[in-house]
């Protein structure tokens, strides 16, 4: 599955899934581009991609802000000349019951984990039509599939909204030669997940390992994910071995969810 010669932009690419699967698409040949909110995180991910003798360049931006969007992708063509692979990966969330979730909260989720995937992929898309292929790879969630363990109904319906906008985006873009898919990854161990873990122990008087392990025990392979269970599904989508691959939603879970 080598990615020799391809240019991979990775948004939230400073931590958790999003630096794993720059890792990894470096690992597979891959020049990246390291974008996160937190230049100095994505800026770490750069250093320990080029420390393995790989191209890597950061690039700051708020995926929430479609100037921030446009000046990431002509930093990465500017420096490389195209883009070949596309993880949106960026997202928000907090641990909330649907009765207790603000405006502000919805604004602020919808405003990264939707609207920033959605400006994402189409300033990116301009750019893979112009090239005549290209691998749009959207982090959705098990969550927008009816998780009932989300971490908040507004945090599921966007990640719904990405599920949907994965299906209608690869009908239309199938014509450029551009594949469009999603994972849904299921309990993910990464700093977001840890510190909605810590929140919810918080808030029922209990250990933090106790809400890790009754986060566990419903996953039938009895274990949860690591982001490179991710970033190993992300690098088969944007090889070769997916060529014919297009508007598919993959669960990586353990075995949670049937869908």
């Amino acid at each position: 599955m080598t990615l020799n010669g391809q240019v991979a932009l990775v948004t939230g690419a400073g931590s958790g899934i999003g630096r794993a699967c720059a890792l990894a698409l470096a690992e597979a040949g891959a020049t990246i581009v390291a974008a996160d909110i937190d230049l100095a995180s994505a800026q770490a991910t750069a250093d320990e991609i080029a420390a393995g003798q790989k191209k890597a360049i950061a690039v700051p931006v708020d995926v929430g802000d479609l100037r921030q969007i446009d000046a990431m992708v002509a930093t990465a063509i500017a420096t490389y000349g195209r883009i070949d692979i596309v993880v949106n990966n960026a997202g928000v969330t907090r641990s909330a019951d649907i009765m207790d979730l603000t405006e502000g909260d919805w604004d602020r989720i919808h405003r990264v984990n939707a609207k920033g995937v959605f400006f994402c992929l189409q300033s990116v898309a301009r750019e893979m039509i112009k090239c005549r292929s290209g691998r749009i790879i959207n982090i959705a969630s098990i969550a927008g599939k009816g998780f009932r363990s989300t971490s908040n109904a507004a945090y599921a319906a966007s990640k719904g909204a990405v599920i949907s906008l994965t299906y209608t985006a690869s009908q239309q873009l199938a014509k450029h030669n551009i594949n469009v898919n999603a994972i849904c990854p299921g309990v993910t161990l990464t700093p977001l997940v840890a510190a909605m873990l810590k929140d919810r122990a918080r808030d029922k008087g209990v250990d933090i390992a106790e809400e890790e392990a009754k986060f566990v025990k419903d996953i039938p392979l009895k274990r949860a994910n690591g982001p490179e269970d991710i970033a190993a599904m992300a690098v088969f989508l944007a090889s070769a071995g997916a060529r014919n691959i297009t508007g598919q939603t993959y669960n990586v879970d353990g075995g949670l969810v049937h869908d």
